[in-house]
């Protein structure tokens, strides 16, 4: 490998429509059964979450695609100008929502901006990782010399997968949910979690001769699907066993029934896991690197609510030595969880904040339930 430095020289967001307040929020998504949710208000109250935003209409149409919002992020990074879009060599996009199974996100988001003539351009799947993913992918494309001038981005679209009307052809056949309030909590709580947006970086071999830029020291991630079981789906249906039954082995209906395309996560395994094996690669990233918590002057952690904010610090204390929460900086409370946007939301918001001073250095951590994997990665501002 080259010893090419690799710059984040620009930073953008793009919401759609206005933020969406809690007590908004069915008037967006629909009720389920025409009842309000039993799971809103402690779901609410755990994940500390008061706006997020939805590509949607009140009566639940929509109003961007994920590929759109994607290209408008990276719109935004060259000011709407076509001539600075110039030398672009790579489009790399994340995402866990795609509009479609094919074609890719990425190219989907390519055709929205053909004002960057033709690039090379990969869609990294997966759900919060994918975003780090595609940030890994532009890296290392710069730092081995492929190419000079790359845009990474995280983008979702979660809103089309938490309306009712996913949700009420199974309600209306699982009546014993009133029974048994785990299976509704299980299934109906990311409704009140999940947030839509994009945000995109533009990677260059070479530091802004004016203003700062995020010098990417290390980019590195682990899975434990090698011992876990899935935690989070969609697209399939966890069967008693623990293994998963994925769609093109579902009926039509049967697809519909069991809602088999909504967002749902295994909560006792997320619990109890999600937290503890994040920590046993940050120990083993602090020990190979040297790190302590005087090295590390911001922590950007992806969570999806604040029930695990202690929690993280808690693991931080007992394997990186802690990291006080005046270094914390996290904006889950007014964006929402956008998935595999939110580390990219995160960087945006603090990078344009007027906060940073050269030579602080930024940990993020992004870690992800759905079969447990995790990326970490190091910048400094430059």
């Amino acid at each position: 490998m080259s010893d090419t430095k690799v710059y984040i020289n620009h930073t953008a967001a793009f919401f759609p429509n206005e933020p969406v307040s809690n007590d908004e929020m069915e008037q967006y998504l629909g009720y389920i059964d025409n009842r309000p949710s039993k799971s809103k208000k402690i779901v609410l109250r755990n994940n500390g979450i008061v706006n997020r935003y939805y590509a949607l209409t009140k009566d639940r149409k929509s109003t961007h695609t994920n590929a759109q919002m994607t290209a408008e992020a990276v719109r935004a990074l060259f000011d709407n100008d076509p001539e600075k879009m110039k030398g672009l060599e790579l489009l790399s996009c994340g995402t866990s929502s795609p509009d479609q199974m094919m074609p890719s996100h990425g190219v989907m988001t390519h055709g929205w901006i053909p004002e960057i003539g033709g690039v090379e351009v990969v869609s990294p799947s997966g759900v919060c990782c994918a975003g780090m993913h595609a940030l890994k992918y532009a890296y290392l494309a710069i730092k081995s010399g492929e190419v000079k001038k790359a845009v990474a981005t995280g983008s979702e679209r979660f809103s089309g997968l938490l309306v009712s009307e996913v949700f009420e052809e199974e309600a209306q056949k699982l009546k014993d949910m009133e029974e048994n309030p785990f299976i509704a909590f299980q299934k109906d709580f990311l409704r009140w979690m999940l947030s839509d947006g994009a945000s995109a970086f533009l990677l260059t071999d070479k530091p802004n001769e004016e203003g700062l830029s995020l010098r990417i020291e290390w980019i590195e991630g682990v899975s434990y699907a090698n011992e876990m079981a899935t935690c989070m789906y969609m697209g399939g249906d966890k069967q008693e066993d623990g293994t998963l039954k994925g769609f093109m082995d579902y009926s039509p209906e049967e697809i519909m029934t069991k809602s088999i395309f909504s967002v749902k996560q295994d909560i006792s395994l997320l619990s109890d896991n999600i937290v503890p094996l994040g920590g046993r690669k940050i120990k083993e990233i602090f020990e190979k690197k040297g790190l302590g918590v005087d090295d590390i002057d911001y922590f950007l952690p992806h969570i999806s609510s604040n029930f695990f904010k202690s929690k993280i610090y808690d693991m931080i204390e007992e394997y990186g030595g802690g990291i006080p929460y005046e270094k914390w900086f996290i904006n889950l409370y007014t964006v929402g969880n956008v998935g595999a946007a939110s580390i990219y939301l995160m960087i945006n918001e603090l990078f344009n904040s007027g906060r940073l001073k050269k030579g602080e250095k930024i940990l993020l951590l992004v870690p992800e339930s759905a079969r447990f994997s995790y990326m970490y990665a190091m910048l400094t501002v430059c």
